[in-house]
């Protein structure tokens, strides 16, 4: 289906943007509950930091990272909207499953099961979103559609915290799934389908270009990867540290699990949500368009003092105050980073290339971060106890750094790559 004109002048885009929102939301929701559910999941399942490192991380990312570039191929040629719908579908009934498993290989699998489904959620939103908004007017619209991540972490601990406390962590899971299911037929009843490319400027739209042209229009700019390994990495650290961090409270600071959901969720919901914003808007109003990349730079230097404080403090309640913080800085680079990608590219080369970004990012952050904090935290356990995470942690400030370096790449290469797009000075 080629979709319909659609009005972007009014509010209607607004819905359709606050909708895919909170889509996002769900995904993040599905994605991080079992984060907040890992201890009570650990103690009755009879689970090592390893295999949790797998569940919230490389049992998730392994299909979701695969399945989404070829998801995101059939996007930029068929209806964006029915595969958002079915998506949400798929990973909301997988999370409801995963309250009925007794095992790791039977939650394994049911996180196999909600990546696959997560798969096919950003790429056609992000390309949706970008056929809704100018290309001036794009990093804000997905800074804001990002805030979803945010969101969905705030509920999905505080949801997941209170539940699992008061009626186990089956229930949670059951709690969180089924209101998706839902969702999704309100998502392919009420959204529309516009035409790809009807933002962009006169004569910038053209026929879906074959799968070699487009990966050889991705492997000539050399910013679109020094971009997507500055994510990735940056990513490395959001979710190394981040998967980890409810174990790390309930066993350093020996808080409560619904103290840890609603406090956590509160500090990385409410400073992602901050961060994710301010770093869309902000680098949206600079004129020199190097910002998109300076702004993630600046955000990752920022976080390496709160991370360590975090990391080392005994008090419990300054090590939640620089959660705040660490959410804020290390939230500066998503909308940025993905505004920076899709102006590399044509309107129907969008959703893969969003996939691309995402596979790069969440093979290196979610695939590999929270695997790595658990493979380091068994090997220094024997030694540290419980104050193991707290020494695995501190990887993430090596590749933090490493993050900052390769945004300061991508800054140098940007405007070079840009003039080779043709009709690129409508995006800057």
């Amino acid at each position: 289906m080629s979709g319909e004109r659609v009005d972007t002048t009014g509010n209607y885009k607004w819905l359709v943007l606050g909708l895919l929102t909170l889509v996002y939301t769900f995904n993040f929701i599905d994605r991080q509950i079992l984060v907040i559910l890992s201890e009570p999941i650990k103690a009755e399942l009879g689970l090592s930091d390893t295999q949790l490192g797998l569940l919230t991380g490389l049992a998730f990312a392994a299909l979701y990272v695969i399945l989404g570039i070829p998801i995101a191929r059939f996007a930029d040629t068929s209806n964006r909207k029915n595969i958002v719908a079915a998506s949400l579908a798929v990973w909301s009934g997988m999370t409801a499953i995963s309250g009925s498993v007794t095992s790791f290989f039977q939650l394994f699998l049911a996180r196999v099961g909600v990546g696959i489904g997560e798969a096919g959620g950003s790429p056609p939103a992000h390309a949706i979103i970008s056929d809704y908004f100018p290309p001036k007017k794009r990093a804000t619209a997905l800074s804001i559609y990002s805030t979803g991540i945010y969101f969905g972490i705030l509920l999905g601990y505080v949801i997941g915290g209170v539940i699992a406390k008061y009626y186990g962590w089956r229930i949670a899971f059951y709690s969180i799934g089924i209101p998706g299911v839902l969702f999704a037929l309100i998502i392919y009843f009420v959204i529309k389908e516009p035409i790809k490319g009807q933002s962009d400027p006169e004569g910038e739209v053209v026929d879906t270009p074959p799968l070699g042209q487009v990966i050889s229009n991705l492997l000539s700019k050399k910013t679109f990867w020094f971009v997507a390994l500055g994510s990735g990495f940056n990513a490395f650290g959001t979710y190394g540290v981040g998967n980890f961090l409810p174990s790390f409270l309930i066993r350093v600071h020996e808080l409560d699990i619904a103290v840890v959901g609603i406090a956590l969720g509160g500090a990385m919901g409410i400073g992602g949500m901050l961060g994710t914003f301010f770093g869309g808007f902000y680098s949206d109003r600079q004129e020199d368009k190097r910002w998109y990349m300076w702004i993630a730079l600046v955000g990752g230097l920022l976080n390496t003092i709160p991370s360590l404080v975090l990391f080392f403090t005994e008090n419990g309640v300054l090590a939640m105050w620089m959660v705040l913080f660490t959410s804020t800085f290390t939230a500066f680079y998503l909308g940025p980073s993905i505004a920076v990608c899709h102006s590399l590219v044509n309107a129907k080369m969008r959703a893969f290339t969003s996939s691309i970004f995402f596979f790069i990012l969440n093979l290196i952050g979610l695939g590999i971060g929270p695997l790595a904090i658990g493979l380091l935290s068994d090997y220094l356990e024997p030694e540290y106890g419980n104050l193991s995470l707290r020494y695995a942690f501190c990887i993430t400030i090596f590749t933090g750094i490493l993050s900052s370096i390769f945004f300061y790449m991508g800054s140098r290469t940007y405007y070079d790559d840009l003039e080779v797009v043709q009709g690129q000075d409508a995006y800057v």
